[in-house]
């Protein structure tokens, strides 16, 4: 792997894990407002983030490269509402997308071919990513203030599991 590449994707495996640090930190504050099945929709997240950063961590190793870990940012701690969270997360998978273009950038200026096969997963998860949450965002602008139906979707999201998908 050209150090260029294994730089790039040192500098994904960082923006992954904090992801799982930041829904981390949402699942906190949806424990802390007593939303339970957000704070278990988050737990599936943070496991999937988790999931994502091994993922190219592994690939480093498998394409001998070295994985380099640095420090995690620390994340945003609380939101006004549930609304305002999944805003934050909307922004951030979009964030997520930008960057892992950016790295098959990467891999095409250095004719990285097989990192630019592996990378096209990462955009189909990211077209998934930023479909759900942009789901969540709309149906909690329906709702409003609407308490019965928050706790409805609290209810819905409090069933989604991790499922790790096959390598």
């Amino acid at each position: 792997m050209k150090k260029e590449m294994e730089k790039a994707f040192n500098k994904q495996v960082n923006a992954e894990l904090y992801s799982s640090y930041l829904y981390l930190s949402m699942e906190s504050y949806f424990q802390s407002v007593s939303l339970t099945g957000f704070s278990a929709w988050m737990c599936a997240q943070v496991q999937e983030e988790m999931f994502h950063g091994i993922k190219m961590y592994d690939y480093v190793h498998e394409r001998g490269g070295k994985a380099k870990l640095e420090a995690i940012a620390k994340p945003e701690e609380k939101w006004e509402t549930p609304l305002a969270a999944f805003e934050h997360i909307l922004a951030h998978e979009q964030h997520v997308t930008a960057l892992i273009n950016n790295l098959i950038d990467v891999a095409l200026d250095v004719r990285d071919h097989a990192a630019k096969a592996f990378l096209d997963w990462f955009i189909t998860e990211q077209v998934e990513e930023e479909a759900t949450v942009g789901q969540i965002v709309d149906r909690l602008r329906l709702i409003g203030s609407d308490s019965s139906g928050l706790f409805l979707l609290d209810t819905e999201l409090g069933k989604r599991i991790f499922v790790m998908p096959i390598k």
